[in-house]
């Protein structure tokens, strides 16, 4: 992963298979940041890097990705999930003062700073994870999205990446009564769930492989 590095937003219903993803990255040159507690679906791999609890700790493993000469041979960073490190920036901007509207306010400012921040880092691809949510438009249309808290957040994050894919589940009973159930990632807008293709080498839907999806927009004709 050499080249222009990727960055993408995937955000999908709990158990869809976000977190799992990461394991779909063949390279050894990943650090996750989790303020998730809990990494099950995980086992069985190698997870390097670190539980973030306070957004104090989300800027210093920024500061050590950026800066470190441990992680220069870093070339992907997870962050699962921006909607968890949004909450903790929510309960953190809370007590500063009287007014809600104004905390998240502040909680939007401080996500987009980090977000733009972590996506351009040198030679570094970024993903990261958001739960989903219904949104609502302007024109008062509805929609998925990532769940952010506030009105304007989940709106406005899939602005700030190039890549933002849905990772869905669907369930199909056949005459027999057995149920299969598909994992897919979609790639592309369809009115209902948000998604986007900046890259323009996707199809609308994609095996849910985000190691072969990074490569893919990379150029590469395989994993690697």
């Amino acid at each position: 992963m050499e080249r222009q590095p990727v960055n993408s937003l995937v955000y999908g219903e709990t158990n869809s298979g976000k977190t799992f993803n990461w394991s779909s990255f063949a390279t050894e040159n990943k650090f996750l940041l989790s303020a998730e507690s809990g990494l099950l679906s995980l086992q069985g791999t190698t997870v390097l890097g670190c539980e973030i609890a306070t957004m104090k700790e989300v800027d210093e493993a920024y500061q050590w990705l950026l800066g470190s000469k441990e992680a220069e041979g870093v070339t992907l960073v997870g962050i699962d999930s921006i909607s968890e490190v949004a909450d903790i920036c929510l309960e953190e901007e809370m007590p500063k003062t009287k007014h809600a509207i104004q905390a998240y306010g502040a909680v939007l400012r401080r996500v987009r700073k980090l977000v733009k921040a972590f996506r351009v880092l040198p030679g570094k691809h970024v993903y990261m994870i958001a739960r989903q949510a219904r949104l609502q438009d302007d024109n008062g249309a509805f929609f998925y999205g990532p769940d952010m808290p506030g009105q304007k957040l989940g709106y406005m994050l899939p602005h700030w990446f190039d890549e933002v894919f849905c990772q869905r589940v669907s369930a199909a009973t056949d005459k027999g009564g057995k149920t299969t159930i598909s994992r897919f990632i979609q790639t592309c807008t369809d009115g209902v769930y948000l998604a986007k293709d900046r890259s323009g080498k996707l199809e609308q839907y994609e095996a849910p492989n985000l190691g072969a999806i990074y490569n893919k927009i990379l150029g590469y004709g395989e994993q690697s």
